[in-house]
């Protein structure tokens, strides 16, 4: 069995001491400034504005803004990008819905009233047929309808 025993730096059990001017952070070397060694400061020389793109530009200016502006602007625009993917998905499965329901509905009900349509024009071009043949032959229509039983 394994046996977990925590062990305290030094460090932090020390309570700073303040300097003059009651500073805790200040040391006692006040000519010396801090300054962090490994930054990416560069040098006026190295510093070409030509090969700085729009991107590196925006990053370098967040840190003028505040956390707390940042935080807000980041949810804000969290919240329009997810309101907007939650529409477009949406929208997207609605116009997905109409357009099968129209193919599985509309299509069948179109060719069932395409040939409705075709029988209704068939039948008129018979009427049409029958009333041209009454006109050229009036007689013989009449003796037609004479001989013919009625039911």
């Amino acid at each position: 069995m394994v046996q977990l025993t925590e062990v305290e730096d030094e460090h932090f059990n020390e309570k700073p001491l303040p300097s003059k001017n009651n500073i805790l952070l200040a040391s006692d070397d006040e000519d010396e400034d801090y300054t962090d060694t490994e930054s990416e400061i560069s040098n006026d020389e190295e510093f070409e504005l030509e090969t700085e793109t729009l991107y590196e530009r925006i990053a370098a200016l967040k840190d003028i803004i505040p956390p707390s502006a940042r935080r807000q602007v980041n949810s804000s625009v969290s919240t329009v990008t997810s309101f907007a993917k939650s529409s477009l998905s949406f929208s997207g499965k609605a116009l997905w819905i109409l357009s099968t329901s129209a193919f599985l509905l509309g299509v069948p009900w179109a060719l069932a009233y395409a040939e409705e349509e075709q029988y209704i024009q068939m039948e008129r071009e018979q009427g049409m047929i029958r009333g041209a043949n009454e006109m050229l032959s009036p007689g013989l229509a009449a003796e037609n309808k004479e001989t013919q039983p009625t039911l």
